[in-house]
């Protein structure tokens, strides 16, 4: 099974390769309005883990700008900036698509 960003990132691929069929923008539109709810869940797990890891680093540094320093080197970190970068990809692609829907509601709309 594909992991949410593997979806998320086929979509994006999908979009910039081919121009959707209104059926297919549905249909895509609907699956990554869901895959939001999984990348909220995603990153708030992944922002307690760098919390775990700041806090480690808080108690054994002096100075807070070392200790948050050295908390970003770390692959904690890194699973936080990617989960909130694959939610804003996903959030961006979702509004695209409702672009690219009202678009074409509105040509069959003056067409009539």
């Amino acid at each position: 099974m594909a992991s949410v960003r593997e979806m998320i990132r086929a979509a994006q691929s999908e979009m910039r390769t081919t121009s959707p069929t209104p059926e297919r923008a549905n249909e895509l539109l609907w699956h990554l309005t869901a895959l939001i709810g999984n990348c909220n869940e995603e990153i708030r797990e992944a922002d307690m883990d760098y919390a775990r890891v700041l806090l480690e680093h808080l108690e054994q540094d002096e100075t807070a700008n070392r200790a948050k320093i050295r908390a970003e080197t770390t692959p904690e970190f890194l699973r936080k900036r990617e989960a909130r970068d694959t939610k804003e990809l996903c959030t961006e692609i979702v509004r695209s698509l409702k672009i690219f829907l009202r678009g074409l509601q509105e040509e069959m709309r003056l067409s009539r």
